[in-house]
């Protein structure tokens, strides 16, 4: 745990394998940086390519699935802890499928491999309780995100909830490069699916709420708290 973030800060709620998971040691080294520590990890070598230009945005979030995206506060920290307490005090532990390396629109990510109502649910509330906390995002941030290319609902989402990949259009996904080329990922789809090995497939509960925070524009996010569920 660290302390109140600075008014500059961002606080996002994430899903991130516990630390006893073997997916956190192996997806942390894969990215190159562990997001509880924020110490630098030694990457594997990979043939041809340059993982760590590869993983360089990835990196700098942490090895998670965005739950609640990053935000800056419209109140204060300890008003928004108490927020993600409550949160994780009325929720249960409850199955998350096994996950699996896929593409997504030329990144690779960890998904899930079979429908998972109670993650949806978990991902829609974490969005809905801390909403009062959040700052509305300014117009050079919704000006860009809008530059992306947004479909309707999308962008009734950003204009209501600060972004456009929330409840209807929300996806779990662990990034684990940037967007490839076909060339790339014909080397990195098979590398990173041996080196993760059977971790992403085991069996796993959610059982904590991550609370994440990035200290100021650009910097790493790094694990605040977790919250174990307790409903």
């Amino acid at each position: 745990m660290i302390g109140a973030p600075s008014p500059a800060a961002r606080l996002a709620l994430y899903w991130a394998p516990e630390l006893d998971d073997p997916l956190h040691r192996l997806g942390s080294t894969w990215l190159g940086r562990d997001a509880e520590t924020g110490s630098a990890l030694p990457q594997p070598a990979l043939p041809g390519l340059d993982l760590a230009a590869l993983t360089a945005d990835p990196r700098g979030y942490g090895l998670h699935a965005t739950l609640k995206p990053p935000f800056r506060l419209a109140r204060s920290w300890g008003e928004a802890i108490g927020v993600a307490e409550a949160l994780a005090a009325r929720t249960a532990p409850f199955d998350l499928p096994p996950l699996a390396v896929q593409d997504l629109g030329g990144f690779l990510a960890l998904r899930e491999t079979a429908p998972c109502p109670a993650l949806h649910a978990f991902a829609a509330e974490c969005v809905e309780a801390l909403d009062p906390c959040r700052a509305p995002p300014g117009e050079a941030e919704l000006a860009r995100r809008r530059r992306s290319g947004l479909n309707p609902a999308q962008a009734a989402l950003l204009e209501r909830w600060g972004y456009p990949y929330v409840f209807s259009e929300w996806h779990f996904h662990v990034t684990l490069t940037r967007r490839l080329s076909p060339e790339e990922k014909a080397v990195v789809l098979p590398a990173v699916t041996d080196f993760l090995g059977e971790a992403p497939g085991r069996p796993r509960q959610v059982r904590e709420l991550c609370l994440f925070t990035q200290s100021g524009p650009g910097a790493p996010f790094l694990v605040a708290q977790r919250l174990p569920l307790r409903g």
